[in-house]
């Protein structure tokens, strides 16, 4: 059975942070070195990158306006990714700024200090206000759901090559979910799994051909973003 978005969105971007640190605090440091779903990057390039952009939402949060919108929780994706050259440009960014931590629990301490603050300001803040983020204004809740979603769908990227750890939580799938239905502008089908979309929806697994050929045309818009 699917599950169904309940939490606020302040909820969404506690829990995804914590099942994230969950995962990280069960990780020896050999484990810090193994792949994950993000092409290049290891447990450890992974870890620094999602404690960037909790500072980054904390900045966020920190920079009110009062200009109108002109992104919300969707089409704030809609955009991730298309730049390749720059995408590249991160993850070299992301592996040198990571081997400055030669400690691991330096760097997943890190992390978990960045995710405490993002957490602290998510539940103290204004869900009505406007913020500034990486040159687009949004309002917070559609913020806090990017925040949410980011820190979801790359659990699943942190899982990908361990076994044994703990999926993310099941309202950070639920938003995902959200967020995929509203840029497809259509439900799933109804044998795939919040999981299952999630990784299908941002292009970290295959879309399986008879799914190809029951969704047609449509099926040519996969990934959504990635």
């Amino acid at each position: 059975m699917t599950s169904r978005h309940t939490s606020t969105r302040a909820d969404l971007v506690r829990d995804a942070c914590t099942a994230f640190a969950a995962v990280l605090d069960g990780l020896g440091d050999d484990d810090s070195w193994a792949p994950t779903g993000c092409r290049g990057w290891s447990v450890r390039d992974l870890a620094h990158h999602c404690a960037a952009d909790a500072v980054r939402g904390l900045v966020a949060l920190h920079t009110p306006t009062t200009a109108r919108p002109d992104r919300d929780a969707a089409t704030y994706w809609a955009y991730r990714g298309a730049d390749a050259a720059a995408a590249a440009e991160v993850r070299r960014r992301t592996r040198a700024a990571a081997s400055l931590y030669p400690d691991w629990e330096e760097l997943r301490g890190h992390y978990r200090e960045s995710a405490r603050a993002l957490v602290h300001a998510a539940e103290h803040c204004r869900p009505g206000g406007t913020v500034r983020t990486q040159g687009h204004v949004l309002r917070v809740d559609d913020l806090l759901s990017t925040l949410a979603v980011e820190a979801t769908v790359h659990h699943l990227d942190l899982i990908e090559h361990l076994e044994g750890c703990p999926g993310p939580a099941v309202d950070g799938l639920a938003e995902v979910r959200r967020v995929l239905i509203d840029l497809w502008e259509r439900e799933p089908p109804e044998h795939w799994s919040d999981e299952h979309f999630a990784r299908v929806g941002t292009g970290r697994a295959a879309l399986p051909a008879q799914d190809r050929a029951q969704l047609g045309p449509e099926a040519d818009l996969l990934p959504l973003f990635s």
